[in-house]
C-alpha cells in the first residue's frame, strides 16, 4: 500500500504539473473575439507560459540541487495553484498573458524536481514504474486541463475554467504534502558556481544534440494543437469551445505509447525508432488538411502519436550523457525543449495570417525533417546502449 500512494503521488505531481499549463488551446478562438485580437496576439496566452518555463527551468533545478526535492515540489505546486486561479482576475489580454508567464516560472519546480526525484529515490532496477507513473500523470493532466477548460467555457465563461483548474492543483497539492515521502536519497549540491556546471553541460556534445531535438518536438507539438483550433472553429467546422477541448483525446494516446515506445526503441534501435515517429509525425499533420472532421481527428492522433515517440527515443539520452547536476542537466534540456514550444506558439501564427492552416502545416513538416536530421546526427555520436528514459517527457 505505501509503494502504491508513493507511485500515486509522482502520478499526481506530474497532473499538477500540466493540468493547468495549457488551459487556453482549446478556447483561443474564443479569446481572439472576446480581446479582439488577432491569432498572433491570443497564441502568446501560450508562448508566455512555455517562455516561462524555459527561463525558470535551469535556477529551479539548481534550487532543488541545494534545497531538496520534496520542499521545492510541494511549494512550487501550491503556488502554481494560486497562480492558475488569479489568471481569472484578468480583464485585458496583456494581464492574462502576464498570469500565463508566472504560471510557466512556477511549473518546472513540480515537473522537473519530480524527474530528479525519480532518479534519486527509486531502486535502478524498479524505476520503470515511478517513471511510468510520472508520464501517466502529465499525460493525464495534459489531457484534463484542456478538456476541463473547454467544458466549463462553453457553460460558466473562461474565468471560471481557470478558477476550478486553480481549486484542483491545490488539491492535488495537499496530496502531495501529505503522501510524497521526503527524499532519502538526496546528496545536496555544494557547487558554488552553478553557472559553470551548466557552462559544462553546454559543452557536451550528446547533450546539445538532445537539447536540439527537444526544441523542433515541442515546436511541432505547440503548433499544431495551437492553430488547429483556429481551423476547426472556422468553416467548414465551426467547433465550439466544449468540442475543440474534446479533441484532446488523442492525447491520451501518449499514457499508451509512451512505455510501448521504449520497448520499441530497445527491439529496433533509435535510428529506426526516430525515424518512423517523424514519419508518422509528417503524414499525421499533413492528414488534417483533408476536408472531413474524422481525417483531421485521425492525423492528429498520428501526429501525437509520431512526437512522443520521438521525445521518448531523444530523451533517452539525457540521464547516460549527464555527469553530475543531474538536475541541471534536465533543467537545461527543459529549456530548450519550452523555447521551442514557445517558438511553436508565435512563429507559425505569421503564416497563419498569411496562408492559414495549410501554410501552418508546411512549417510543421519542415521542423519536423530537421528534428531527424539532428537526431540521426545524435545517434551517430552517442552510444548504441544509452538506456531508454521516458521521464523527462512533459507534453
Amino acid at each position: 500500500m505505501q509503494n502504491r500512494r508513493i507511485t500515486f503521488a509522482i502520478a499526481l505531481a506530474g497532473f499538477c504539473a500540466f493540468a493547468g499549463f495549457y488551459v487556453p488551446q482549446p478556447i483561443l478562438p474564443l479569446l481572439a473575439r472576446l480581446f479582439h485580437a488577432s491569432a498572433v496576439a491570443v497564441s502568446l496566452t501560450i508562448t508566455a507560459a512555455t517562455a516561462g518555463v524555459a527561463l525558470s527551468a535551469p535556477a529551479i533545478g539548481t534550487i532543488a540541487d541545494r534545497l531538496g526535492r520534496k520542499r521545492v515540489i510541494v511549494l512550487s505546486a501550491g503556488l502554481l495553484s494560486l497562480a492558475t486561479a488569479m489568471c481569472a482576475t484578468a480583464n485585458t489580454l496583456p494581464a492574462l498573458i502576464a498570469w500565463r508567464f508566472l504560471q510557466g516560472v512556477l511549473t518546472p519546480g513540480v515537473f522537473a524536481v519530480t524527474v530528479a526525484y525519480i532518479h534519486d529515490e527509486w531502486p535502478r532496477e524498479s524505476s520503470g514504474s515511478g517513471t511510468a507513473a510520472y508520464v501517466t500523470g502529465t499525460v493525464i493532466g495534459g489531457f484534463s486541463g484542456r478538456a476541463i477548460s473547454g467544458a466549463i467555457t462553453d457553460r460558466f465563461g473562461w474565468h471560471a475554467a481557470f478558477i476550478a483548474l486553480g481549486i484542483l492543483i491545490a488539491a492535488g497539492t495537499l496530496a502531495l504534502w501529505a503522501w510524497l515521502p521526503a527524499e532519502r536519497n538526496f546528496v545536496r549540491a555544494h557547487e558554488h558556481a552553478p553557472w559553470r556546471a551548466a557552462i559544462g553541460h553546454l559543452r557536451n556534445s550528446q547533450l546539445i544534440a538532445t537539447y536540439s531535438v527537444g526544441f523542433c518536438v515541442l515546436f511541432s507539438l505547440v503548433a499544431t494543437f495551437t492553430y488547429v483550433t483556429f481551423y476547426l472553429a472556422a468553416p467548414p467546422f465551426h467547433l465550439g469551445a466544449a468540442a475543440l477541448g474534446s479533441i484532446f483525446f488523442v492525447y491520451l494516446i501518449g499514457a499508451v505509447v509512451t512505455p510501448a515506445a521504449g520497448k520499441a526503441i530497445d527491439r529496433y534501435g533509435h535510428r529506426t525508432a526516430l525515424a518512423v515517429a517523424v514519419a508518422a509525425g509528417s503524414g499525421g499533420v499533413l492528414l488534417t488538411l483533408g476536408p472531413r472532421l474524422y481525417m483531421v481527428i485521425a492525423g492528429l492522433a498520428i501526429c501525437c502519436t509520431g512526437v512522443f515517440v520521438a521525445q521518448a527515443s531523444a530523451s533517452s539520452y539525457i540521464g547516460v550523457a549527464a555527469r553530475g547536476n543531474r538536475a541541471l542537466a534536465v533543467g537545461l534540456y527543459v529549456t530548450f525543449y519550452y523555447a521551442g514550444g514557445s517558438a511553436g506558439g508565435a512563429l507559425p501564427g505569421f503564416l497563419w495570417q498569411a496562408g492559414g492552416w495549410p501554410a501552418c502545416v508546411a512549417l510543421i513538416v519542415a521542423v519536423q525533417l530537421l528534428t531527424v536530421g539532428m537526431a540521426l546526427r545524435l545517434l551517430a555520436v552517442t552510444s548504441a546502449h544509452a538506456e531508454f528514459d521516458e521521464s523527462v517527457l512533459a507534453p
